[in-house]
């Protein structure tokens, strides 16, 4: 069972993931962006499915 500090842990470390993730991509040039079959606006749902899952 996890104690609360190992929750509040997990929870920094997966958000601090989301953040850089979700930076990434958006700093992607936009050509790379399309090649990759993304787009740069939707950089917090790719990151949050990311390091999330899907909902």
């Amino acid at each position: 069972m996890l104690t609360l500090i190992e929750k509040l842990q997990t929870a920094a470390r997966n958000h601090a993931r989301y953040r850089q993730t979700r930076d990434e991509i958006a700093r992607l040039p936009m050509d790379v962006a399309l090649d990759l079959g993304i787009y740069p606006g939707d950089a917090h749902h790719i990151a949050r499915d990311a390091v999330y899952g899907r909902a």
